[in-house]
C-alpha cells in the first residue's frame, strides 16, 4: 500500500514540475494538432453551391502573455474538395487564468489539391479569421482551444469558364502541448 501511495504521489508531484516548470517564463513554445468540422460555399457570379467539410491539420508556434504567432498547416476535404492549407496565423489573447478568449488572423496560401476530382487547385491566396477559447490544463503542459473559423480563398480553382471563391467555415478543437 505505501508502494502505491508512494509511486502516485512521485508520479503527481514530477506531473506539476514539468508543467510549471516555466510558469515563470515569458515565452511558450508549443506544437499541436487541430481537427474541425463546418461547412463551405462556393460562389462564382450569381450562383453558389454548398456542402460540409471537414479539417485537420498541425501546428507549431510562440505563445506570448498577450500575443500569439503559430504556422498551420491545414487539409480541408469534402465530397468534391480536397486541398492543403499552409498559414501563418497571429493571435491576440485577452489576459486571465484558466480561460483565455482570444482573436486572431491569418494569410497563407491553398495548394496541392483537386475539385470534382478532375481539375487540379494550384496555389493561390488564402485568409483567415479565428475566434476562440483557449482552456490551460494546471498541471499538465496542455493547453486546449476551442476556435471557430472563416476561411476566404478567392479563384481558387479554373473550373471551365468559372473562377469561384471558396468561402468555409468551421468549428475546431486544439491541442497544444507546451515544450
Amino acid at each position: 500500500m505505501k508502494l502505491k501511495t508512494t509511486g502516485l504521489l512521485t508520479l503527481v508531484s514530477v506531473l506539476g514540475f514539468t508543467a510549471n516548470a516555466n510558469a515563470g517564463a515569458v515565452m511558450d513554445v508549443y506544437a499541436g494538432a487541430t481537427a474541425g468540422s463546418g461547412g463551405i460555399t462556393l460562389f462564382s457570379g450569381d450562383d453558389k453551391a454548398s456542402d460540409s467539410a471537414f479539417t485537420y491539420g498541425a501546428v507549431f508556434g510562440i505563445d506570448i502573455p498577450v500575443l500569439r504567432a503559430e504556422v498551420e498547416y491545414n487539409h480541408l476535404s469534402n465530397s468534391d474538395i480536397k486541398m492543403d492549407l499552409a498559414m501563418l496565423n497571429a493571435y491576440l489573447k485577452m489576459p486571465s487564468t484558466v480561460i483565455k478568449p482570444y482573436m486572431g488572423i491569418g494569410i497563407g496560401t491553398a495548394f496541392n489539391g483537386t475539385y470534382a476530382d478532375t481539375t487540379d487547385i494550384s496555389s493561390t491566396a488564402a485568409y483567415q479569421g479565428m475566434l476562440g477559447i483557449t482552456f490551460d490544463m494546471p498541471v499538465m503542459p496542455f493547453k486546449i482551444d476551442l476556435e471557430a473559423r472563416a476561411l476566404y480563398v478567392p479563384n481558387f480553382v479554373e473550373f471551365y469558364t468559372l473562377k469561384p471563391d471558396l468561402f468555409g467555415y468551421d468549428f475546431r478543437i486544439k491541442l497544444r502541448y507546451v515544450f
